[in-house]
């Protein structure tokens, strides 16, 4: 943007030395500048884009007057305001013919538009022709169009002659090429992952810019894959050693330093590709040593080149003259009073001590001033560097430090990420059980709302399990502290949800177990807090539930307490709340003062928070009850996904599209009623008109009782029952329009799995550090004497003499951070295997014939030959009705055999199983069979023609 208001400038200025420009340009940036408020600026672009609107629509603008009224197009999309109505006149501008037109539309385009935009089709043709061009600036500008405007799809066009220009004389170009091919790795890398071999070639080129480029796109594919380029490592160190030897000419030197950036992007990748590799990183010493001798810390580009050498020995592989050059660095950073450079060095800092932890302690005071320092982005940096360097002996220090920043700021972003670190420190390397509650209350009280609830169960858990041993006097003591000091935090004005949460769960567990405290002293307590959060339904859930703890131990203990009234009309309260839980809640209380000792004592049980709970997940308790109500002769459970009846459309979809448009709208048709019971009566009993529907039994399930158990009929009993017959004799065969017709497909009943949910305790090991003895002294060089407080405050943040005691319960509060209760699962007694029914034949399904475990019924192609022919009239079975006397051939006579598969009555058996009878085809009858399957709507396709009962119906 500053390059085009210098271009802007210089063009304006031009206007008084015969460049052509008017005096209006020189007006409109004269004006901008001096512009007194942004609406006022607004003003004047609003005015000259109404001027250059009018003025573009002009066809007889000349072509050096358009040039000029693009750059001040240019000026007003620079300041946010729309000028769309002129971006294809720089398209058009970039066909001409003159080389300063042609470069003043390419820039113009590149500002205006991207690759996603509508115009760059039109541009893409013209690309395509510049970059054949022998005149090296047109190539150059068209490169340079092209990084900009081409998009993945438009890559293939011009790539073969951005490919064939890395081999360009002029340097320009190929240097040009080599950002471009960079560009399109960056959009689309499997478009030029087949020319890696050309950007190894380009970094031998003879020009130091082209080299320079081409050390963007190998540091992109070494990220990618390092391995692959370590035959490389040679070859950058010898570039970077001739760099730093000032061997590259003057004209890359920037404030008195050769190549800098160069040297830098070097740095990067030799960082990449020494990471834990001895053989490359022994190249990389001596270079690295040279640089840091030869390093320049009075300009800002030479300490930029010092840091990248630091970051680049701390990613290889460790050598000691390296760690001690860098820290040397290092300590000149800390000391300068730049607090730019401090922050270089806290950063520095934060690099070294991965490798060796004793690098800090020679910088402690240092780290200290930064800690102090004013500037707030100083001081999060070496919050950063404190964190990582925390160990057992200076964590609470630490910690303490940060909990006191967290608390004077006001940022909720960065004070939820120092809540997180202090919460992850404490739990990491605290040192007592009683210090990591003390620490957690201050984290609640003040960033409550910002910490995970994990946390606070963690520390509910903590409370509840103690130190892990059989020392009771000390859990005991424990929670006897924990309970005095959240009646002491209830007084506080504002506290968050989460550590109210605790407050009350700790209340009502061990409120009134030491007996300092009477019940009904807790209970107004808790009270207390309930009436103050009238709209938290998790807080007051929780108070009541702590009073009915309290209730539940005092009965249990033999002691009387009375209602207070402000738990009464508490209780009142709930009871008609809105919230069912709080209802729950309060008819739990209200049951539970009506119990005995022994009752109380079986449900709310003393302490028993830590108890292991049984979870029986098959409810196996039940089966000696479902058992003898079967043979009672109860009707068995049949799953949803089995049960019998006519599924609506929606049943098709996955169970996880159901469950995410629960609460969307619905599309699906309504289900049909559900069948009525069935009658004794036949169907060849039952007389009605014709055209009437007619009710046909049908059962949700069928029950035939035999020596070894229950089985069910086959699919084509089944199907042959469901749903309404349509009486068709007489009807004349003329459909309305096809309705949509729903089959029933149940799904296959999932098989239920048993898991196990158990408690994996992962022993975390103790976390120490050798004891070293204070290393500092008084190493002031500017002569002033350091204070007693900061070196009291180094000593504990660096490390002391002072061997900490063992600390107890350590192993306790591990498994209470890590460990959770475990389910145990009663295994399910095995069980009579029964045989479920085979799923009716899926009406939709027109692939290949499911195989069958049952016996193949009759070919119903054969079972149709010949129905409608007039000669096809055979005698009806006994127990079947006489067909009907109508000359209108019958529909539904298509699809059944009542002699193969026709449902017979409950008392009469099945006769003449699979027999058929065998009659000629005739080629008039097989069309005549088609056409009518046709108007019904279906091809039988199924091995049961009786299914086409259901579906007609």
């Amino acid at each position: 943007m500053e390059q085009l208001r210098t271009i802007g400038r210089e063009l304006a200025m031009g206007s008084q030395g015969g460049w052509g420009q008017s005096k209006e340009f020189l007006d409109l940036v004269k004006s901008i500048g001096e512009a007194r408020s942004k609406a006022e600026e607004d003003r004047i672009i609003s005015r000259e884009l109404e001027h250059l609107k009018r003025r573009l629509a002009d066809p007889d603008v000349p072509r050096r007057k358009m040039k000029e009224l693009l750059l001040r197009l240019v000026y007003a999309e620079m300041l946010g305001h729309d000028a769309s109505f002129g971006h294809i006149h720089a398209v058009k501008m970039t066909h001409d013919e003159s080389l300063p037109l042609k470069r003043t539309g390419y820039l113009a385009v590149a500002l205006f538009i991207d690759e996603r935009h509508d115009l760059v089709i039109l541009v893409v043709n013209t690309i395509q022709k510049d970059l054949r061009s022998d005149n090296y600036l047109v190539v150059c500008a068209a490169l340079t169009a092209a990084s900009r405007l081409i998009g993945e799809e438009a890559i293939p066009a011009v790539l073969p002659q951005v490919v064939d220009l890395l081999a360009h004389p002029k340097e320009a170009v190929r240097k040009k090429a080599v950002m471009a091919l960079h560009r399109f790795y960056q959009r689309s890398p499997s478009s030029v992952s087949h020319l890696v071999s050309n950007f190894r070639q380009r970094l031998c080129d003879n020009d130091p810019g082209v080299m320079g480029a081409t050390l963007c796109p190998l540091y992109d594919l070494i990220l990618e894959d390092p391995n692959a380029y370590k035959d490389l490592v040679v070859s950058f160190v010898n570039i970077l050693k001739q760099v730093a030897e000032r061997r590259l000419p003057t004209s890359y030197d920037y404030h008195q330093m050769p190549a800098p950036f160069i040297q830098i992007k070097l740095l990067k990748i030799l960082a990449v590709l020494g990471s834990g590799d001895k053989s490359a990183s022994g190249h990389m010493y001596t270079v690295l040593g040279d640089i840091f001798r030869k390093g320049d810390t009075a300009s800002n580009i030479g300490n930029a080149i010092l840091y990248e050498c630091i970051c680049c020995v701390s990613c290889i592989f460790p050598n000691s003259k390296m760690l001690d050059a860098a820290a040397e660095t290092t300590s000149k950073f800390l000391k300068s009073d730049s607090h730019n450079l401090k922050y270089m060095g806290i950063d520095a800092l934060g690099r070294l001590i991965k490798i060796n932890p004793d690098i800090a302690e020679q910088h402690q005071l240092a780290v200290i001033d930064c800690l102090e320092d004013p500037d707030d982005t100083l001081k999060r940096k070496t919050f950063e560097l404190l964190y990582k360097m925390t160990k057992s002996t200076n964590v609470e220090v630490i910690v303490d430090r940060m909990i006191e920043y967290m608390i004077s700021i006001t940022d909720h972003h960065y004070k939820a990420e120092i809540a997180s670190r202090c919460v992850e420190l404490a739990e990491q390397f605290a040192p007592s059980n009683q210090w990591f509650i003390q620490t957690m209350n201050k984290v609640f009280e003040h960033a409550g709302d910002l910490v995970n609830i994990r946390v606070a169960h963690n520390l509910m858990r903590l409370i509840a399990e103690g130190f892990g041993e059989e020392d009771e006097g000390a859990d005991s003591q424990l929670r006897s502290s924990a309970v005095n000091s959240y009646l002491r935090i209830l007084g506080e004005p504002k506290l968050p949800s989460s550590f109210l949460q605790i407050i009350c769960w700790v209340l009502g567990e061990y409120g009134t177990a030491d007996g300092k405290h009477p019940a009904s002293y807790i209970i107004g307590k808790l009270c207390d807090v309930a009436e103050a959060h009238p709209t938290d339904d998790t807080v007051r859930g929780y108070a009541v539930s702590a009073i009915l703890k309290i209730f539940a131990f005092e009965i249990a203990v033999g002691r009387k307490s009375d209602m207070l009234p402000e738990f009464q009309s508490l209780v009142d309260e709930l009871s008609s709340s809105h919230s069912t839980d709080l209802q729950q809640r309060a008819y739990e209380v209200q049951a539970l003062l009506g119990l005995d000792k022994q009752a109380v004592e079986s449900v709310m049980p003393i302490d028993a928070s830590c108890e292991d709970i049984e979870v029986d997940r098959n409810l196996s308790f039940l089966n000696s009850y479902v058992q003898q109500a079967l043979e009672n002769g109860a009707t068995p459970y049949i799953p949803e996904s089995e049960r019998s009846g006519v599924v609506s459309v929606g049943n098709y979809r996955a169970q996880d599209q159901h469950e995410t448009s629960a609460h969307a709208l619905r599309f699906e048709a309504y289900e049909l009623p559900k069948p009525s019971l069935p009658t004794a009566t036949s169907q060849s009993s039952v007389s009605l008109p014709t055209t009437d529907l007619v009710p046909v039994p049908e059962q949700s399930h069928y029950r035939e009782d035999h020596h070894q158990g229950r089985s069910h009929p086959s699919a084509n009993a089944v199907s042959g029952e469901f749903g309404a017959k349509l009486r068709l004799d007489g009807v004349q065969k003329k459909w309305g329009r096809e309705s949509y017709t729903s089959s029933s497909t149940p799904s296959s009943s999932t098989s239920s799995q048993q898991a196990a949910n158990g408690g994996s305790n992962s022993d975390g090991g103790l976390v120490t550090s050798q004891a070293r003895e204070s290393s500092y002294g008084s190493k002031s060089q500017q002569g002033t004497e350091v204070s007693a407080e900061k070196q009291r405050l180094a000593a504990s943040l660096f490390g002391s003499s002072a061997a900490k005691p063992n600390r107890k319960g350590h192993a306790g509060r591990k498994a209470a951070k890590e460990s959770s209760s475990t389910e145990k699962v009663t295994p399910q007694p095995a069980k009579e295997q029964v045989t479920p029914a085979a799923p009716p034949p899926d009406l939709l399904d027109l692939g290949e014939e499911p195989v069958s475990s049952s016996a193949p019924s009759a070919d119903p192609f054969s079972q149709l030959d010949g129905l409608l022919g007039p000669a096809s009239a055979s005698p009806a079975p006994s127990g079947t009705s006489a067909p009907s006397a109508s000359n209108t051939p019958d529909l539904m006579s298509i699809f059944s055999d009542d002699i193969q598969t026709g449902a017979t009555s409950a008392s009469t058996e099945p006769t003449q199983k699979g027999a058929t009878t065998k009659k000629g085809h005739s080629l008039q009858d097989a069309l005549q069979k088609d056409a009518t399957a046709r108007q019904v709507g279906v091809t039988p396709t199924g091995n049961n023609p009786n299914l086409f009962k259901d579906l007609l119906g």
